[in-house]
């Protein structure tokens, strides 16, 4: 536990035991459990779109931990974080970059990992080339300026940070230094490049590759993967840490339970998380974030080098060797 999170503990404790009201505190019994929960998702299509498929599962989770369950929607993952750091929301889904932020400035912790339909609960980074061309990750990692590249948004995880943190960066390349051309687009944009030969090399993820297979198999059979990130976390869900411990359990035990079983409640529940394009919840803990982490600490070295900063850059290179030294597979 970090020293800030340990004196907003202990000034809690504090303000309990001199009988101070907590905020909202007409939203909770006695005892601290609440008497409503608020649940927030991030949404890129908003509430119209999400709302219908999340609605029957969140009236579920009402019913097996005895309180309303209200709903929070928004695609701005700052504004839910600092939704839950206020307490106004105490529940979260949470894709991988925004849960680490609720972790480190709202008081949450994981609880449950997303796992899809086919069994996944993680993606993969991926580096690709025309189906028919002789590149090898080798040539690639040779720089020259003899290929087209094409890498994802500077804020994307699986098209510019996976592939920066677990390839580029340890190997001191930089793409803009080692590529004939280097364009930035989405996943889709850069693999039908790739097909059509546009592009000779591309960043892309395992994700893309399910979609444009089902979408369009044409393009996908002139793509070949030359190089995988290792696994990078999907969504979670979050929860402050400083709700009632009990019913703590009942969110977590009714996450880890739906959908799981024999029976006609249970294909009911398993055809809601179907909705969802989910299989079910798996047990989480903070940890799985470790690869969001890496990058994380992977970019603040970067950023410490170009500042010339020596006391950040031996910061930033011990954190980051800690967090490889925590998976098997090194860069």
């Amino acid at each position: 536990m970090t020293l800030p999170r340990l004196t907003r503990r202990l000034a809690l404790a504090a303000a309990f035991a001199l009988g101070v009201a907590s905020c909202g505190g007409g939203d909770e019994k006695a005892g601290g459990a609440p008497t409503e929960i608020t649940f927030s998702i991030l949404s890129a299509e908003g509430q119209n779109s999400s709302g219908p498929l999340w609605e029957p599962l969140l009236e579920d989770m009402s019913k097996a931990i005895g309180v309303p369950v209200k709903t929070h929607f928004g695609s701005n993952y700052t504004v839910l974080v600092e939704a839950m750091r206020a307490d106004q929301t105490q529940v979260a889904w949470f894709s991988a970059k925004p849960a680490l932020e609720a972790i480190d400035r709202a008081e949450g912790e994981v609880i449950a990992r997303t796992v899809d339909l086919d069994g996944l609960d993680s993606y993969r980074a991926t580096l690709i080339v025309h189906a028919d061309s002789n590149i090898t990750l080798e040539q690639v990692l040779a720089c020259g300026k003899q290929f087209d590249f094409g890498i994802g948004d500077a804020q994307s995880t699986s098209g510019t940070l996976a592939p920066l943190t677990f390839l580029f960066n340890p190997r001191g390349i930089n793409p803009a230094a080692c590529f004939k051309t280097v364009r930035s687009a989405n996943h889709q944009s850069n693999a039908l490049s790739v097909a059509s030969g546009l592009l000779d090399v591309a960043t892309s993820n395992t994700v893309n590759t399910v979609f444009l297979t089902r979408q369009n198999p044409r393009a996908a059979a002139q793509i070949r993967e030359i190089w995988q990130s290792p696994p990078i976390p999907e969504s979670g869900i979050v929860i402050r840490d400083d709700l009632d411990p009990v019913f703590k359990e009942k969110i977590r035990s009714f996450f880890l339970t739906y959908g799981q079983g024999e029976g006609a409640e249970a294909e009911r529940q398993r055809r809601v998380l179907a909705g969802l394009n989910y299989s079910q919840f798996r047990a989480a803990d903070d940890n799985y974030l470790n690869p969001v982490r890496e990058m994380v600490a992977d970019q603040q070295l970067q950023a410490a080098r170009g500042r010339n900063d020596a006391a950040a850059v031996t910061a930033a290179e011990a954190e980051l060797q800690r967090l490889r030294s925590l998976r098997e597979v090194q860069p």
